[in-house]
């Protein structure tokens, strides 16, 4: 049998595995996802950093409770924050193990993270700014190549 009867003899379904395996394999943009999972893990450490301050020392920020958009006393952004970074860490750790549900709730916690930040602006602003933008890039390297990492 020639070469070129063999080559038709390759049927759809041998087609579809065939590419299926080529596009298995990572590609340069895990490096993205692994980014994202180390910026989970630093915005967790910063989220809980700024919680145990807010918990602890209401003295610390800029302004008082009554100025931020959500009038509430420190303690409970304090708590609010510390609970974002508890997860959000936990969230990073899933990611480096290549697990579906940690990129989904990458990006719901990275959203959460802004949100709360964005409220919690007038108290420490130059803080919450950074990590609005970590939140970003997080959000956007888990919602483009997070099925990179398996």
């Amino acid at each position: 049998m020639s070469e070129t009867q063999a080559r038709s003899n390759y049927t759809g379904d041998e087609a579809y595995a065939a590419s299926r395996r080529r596009t298995a394999e990572p590609t340069a943009w895990v490096g993205v996802v692994i980014f994202a999972a180390v910026m989970l893990l630093l915005m967790g450490g910063f989220q809980i950093m700024e919680g145990i301050v807010a918990i602890f020392r209401d003295d610390y920020y800029l302004t008082t409770s009554r100025g931020l958009v959500l009038t509430l006393d420190y303690t409970a952004w304090g708590w609010t924050h510390l609970i974002i970074g508890l997860i959000a860490v936990g969230t990073g750790i899933g990611i480096f193990a290549g697990q579906t549900w940690a990129r989904v709730v990458g990006i719901i916690i990275a959203s959460v993270s802004a949100l709360a930040n964005a409220a919690f602006l007038p108290a420490y602003p130059i803080w919450c700014a950074i990590l609005i933008a970590i939140d970003v890039l997080i959000i956007y390297a888990l919602a483009v190549h997070g099925r990179e990492v398996k």
